[in-house]
C-alpha cells in the first residue's frame, strides 16, 4: 500500500525509524527520572513517548487506507501528549533544559511527519 510515508536511502520507512529511536531516549530519560523516584510523570512520559512508534507500527499493518490515517492520528495525538510532558518537566526543572530541548525537537520533527503523512494519505483516497 502507498502510504504516503517518507522513506531514507535504504528504503526503511523514515517515520517509523525516527519513532522508534526516539522512543529509545524516552525509556532512557523515564529510567533516570525513576532513579531519582520520580514515578507518576515518568509513567506519563513512558506511556505516550513509546506510543507514538507503537502507532506507527501498527498503521504499517493496517487493513485500509482509513485504518491507516487513523493509526497515524492516534500517533500525532501520543506526540502532541508527549511535548506537553517534556515541557512540563523541562519547566519543573524535573530534567535538564538542554536534554528536554533535545526531546522536544525530536518530538516536533515526528509530529511534522505525522502531519504530512496523514495529509497525503487523505489526499490520495
Amino acid at each position: 500500500m502507498d502510504n504516503g510515508q517518507l522513506t531514507i536511502k535504504n528504503g526503511e520507512n523514515a517515520l517509523k525509524q525516527k519513532s522508534y529511536s526516539f522512543a529509545l531516549d524516552i525509556v532512557k530519560v523515564c529510567l533516570s527520572l525513576q532513579e531519582k523516584r520520580e514515578f507518576v510523570l515518568s509513567k506519563q512520559l513512558l506511556r505516550s513517548g513509546t506510543a507514538i512508534g507503537a502507532m506507527v507500527e501498527e498503521a504499517n499493518q493496517a487493513e485500509s487506507k482509513a485504518d491507516f490515517i487513523h493509526k497515524l492520528s492516534i500517533s500525532n495525538k501520543e506526540a502532541n501528549e508527549t511535548q506537553y510532558w517534556i515541557r512540563l518537566l523541562i519547566d519543573s526543572k524535573v530534567i535538564d533544559s538542554v536534554q528536554g530541548e533535545v526531546l522536544l525537537k525530536q518530538c516536533t520533527e515526528l509530529i511534522k511527519i505525522l502531519t504530512a503523512s496523514i495529509k497525503t494519505s487523505k489526499l490520495k483516497r
